[in-house]
């Protein structure tokens, strides 16, 4: 799969500046605006400026036919096993990067904030839904993606006793989800999601629908009964 790394290396050799850190692999609004003015440079016509398609693959002589990882999973990947009371510091400065906060993540329900905070840092022109921290108002965000074919990506909403909970899914199997998410165990973990208790699935509407759903894979995990 193509990852922001490899992107930041071809557009860092063509001559674009993404920031002090350069191509560090963490997908971030400097890679965002270097993938937006080399698109233009271009002459690419792109739905949304800043995504990376087939036709920004291979401008930048990338596999064209090569899936990419969406930049807010490997950036919650990177953050995974983060706990909220061992790694408080380090989750709060996290929490945080995208220039709010829902508050201290060892005293507050802090999913809906894991996501809105990788949504936020990695696709900075999505419009973002009002108190993304309620975990059930995200059934409101991007566009809808069928329960029956999620996709690489896709944010998941559950109901769980006293609230919701939203999560990544990078898998699936006929029963569960396989939910990437914060406040798991209370850590950044992924976790088997029953399918029968998630509401609605939703993608982003600044960066490229996945043309093919993810087939069914197989993942031993724990399943989750509840969040809180």
């Amino acid at each position: 799969m193509s990852t922001t790394l490899a992107i930041q290396e071809r557009l860092v050799a063509l001559g674009y500046y993404l920031g002090p850190t350069g191509a560090d692999g963490v997908p971030g609004r400097n890679t965002t605006k270097a993938i937006i003015r080399f698109q233009q440079d271009q002459g690419l016509d792109i739905k949304n400026p800043g995504s990376v398609g087939p036709k920004t693959r291979a401008a930048l002589g990338l596999s064209e036919t090569e899936a990419v990882i969406p930049p807010w999973i490997e950036l919650a990947q990177r953050k995974m096993g983060l706990h909220e009371v061992r790694d408080n510091k380090w989750l709060k400065e996290f929490l945080k990067s995208d220039g709010h906060a829902l508050g201290d993540p060892a005293k507050l329900p802090w999913c809906g904030d894991f996501v809105e905070t990788c949504i936020a840092v990695a696709l900075p022109n999505e419009a973002m839904i009002a108190n993304p921290y309620w975990a059930l108002n995200w059934l409101k965000f991007g566009q809808e993606v069928s329960k029956d074919k999620p996709v690489l990506g896709s944010i998941g909403a559950a109901e769980r006793n006293g609230g919701g909970h939203v999560f990544f899914v990078v898998g699936h199997d006929k029963d569960n989800y396989h939910a990437l998410g914060g406040n798991q165990s209370n850590s950044v973990s992924i976790v088997k999601m029953p399918k029968g208790r998630v509401k609605g699935l939703r993608f982003p509407r600044t960066f490229s629908l996945p043309a093919k759903p993810l087939e069914f894979s197989a993942f031993n995990a724990k399943i989750s009964t509840n969040e809180a």
